[in-house]
């Protein structure tokens, strides 16, 4: 198939487009590049320097199905710029999807956040919940969610509620919760962790590309929402299985962040894809990676403070 990925150069982007050209699709890349281009070059890549905000020049002649992973990621960098957060989570997107339609794309899959649920007081968060998201970034993720499923009667759509990801990429980050913990521990030995009580859901990065591949690959699936998150664990328990692995101290300062809710993804279970990766994997494979020497710890892997550095705030 001709694919076109957005945001084919970040963190699962990279991993995703690496594995996609390896199950023999042709892949056209559309990136901004601010973290970097980690792609080796292969006959069936075209990646393409550009902002999704330009879509008119995103070529979507012949392409089958679009992987929208591009956007402001997290909450942190949101808030640095939120006029242009809402442009490129949202504006963009529905720009995106519209030329898609014309173009006669018919699946899009979009890369949205399991964070739009807000705080949730159930002990199991299904799609069916209602979306209570209470930062910038969760209310940029569920208006894309809203805009790209109205598109729902002119070709698939499936949207993906992914867990925090971990685990190893070659455009690695190293603020998120197991990586940025993991690496705390493995260069400084201490972690710092905020409230340690909320409970989150993690997926493996290597489970994340398996999901999309596996919509990919089932667009006889129901259009809608689909939970990615394999692992719930409060923030202290992904502390205590990097000690498993790294000793280190923990230290325990107060939260202001309150999001705590436990991911439940059996819908997409029971669609037939199965996880083959956990949270201790991806500590492993950093630490390996850490102690090899080739563990990536660039300022690019610290979003808010490359942002800032680009001058994007």
């Amino acid at each position: 198939m001709r694919l076109l990925v957005t945001g084919g150069c970040g963190y699962i982007g990279t991993v995703l487009t690496e594995r996609l050209l390896l199950d023999g699709h042709q892949v056209i890349v559309v990136d901004t590049q601010w973290f970097g281009n980690h792609l080796a070059e292969h006959p069936e890549l075209v990646v393409l320097k550009q902002d999704i905000r330009d879509s008119r020049a995103i070529p979507l002649d012949g392409v089958d199905t679009v992987l929208h992973l591009a956007n402001i990621a997290n909450d942190p960098a949101v808030e640095l710029n939120p006029e242009l957060s809402w442009e490129v989570n949202v504006l963009a997107g529905q720009q995106l999807a519209d030329l898609a339609v014309r173009a006669g794309v018919r699946q899009f899959i979009y890369a949205s956040s399991g964070s739009v649920y807000g705080v949730k007081q159930e002990d199991e968060v299904t799609e069916d919940l209602v979306l209570e998201p209470i930062s910038v970034y969760n209310k940029t993720k569920m208006a894309a969610e809203r805009v790209l499923l109205s598109y729902r009667d002119e070709m698939i759509v499936h949207c993906v509620r992914p867990a925090t990801v971990c685990g190893l990429s070659p455009r690695m980050r190293l603020d998120v919760a197991v990586n940025m913990l993991t690496y705390q521990a493995l260069s400084g030995g201490q972690m710092t962790i905020f409230g340690g009580r909320q409970t989150r859901p993690n997926i493996h990065i290597k489970d994340m590309v398996g999901v999309y591949q596996h919509l990919l690959a089932r667009p006889d699936l129901p259009t809608g929402c689909y939970n990615a998150g394999f692992e719930n664990l409060s923030i202290l328990e992904v502390a205590e299985l990097v000690q498993t692995e790294v000793p280190a101290e923990i230290v325990v300062t107060e939260s202001v962040d309150p999001r705590s809710y436990r991911q439940n993804s059996d819908k997409l279970c029971s669609s037939g894809f199965t996880p083959a990766f956990t949270v201790s994997d991806a500590i492993t494979d950093i630490s390996r990676s850490f102690k090899e020497g080739t563990l990536p710890d660039s300022p690019e892997c610290f979003t808010v403070d490359w942002m800032r550095q680009l001058g994007l705030q």
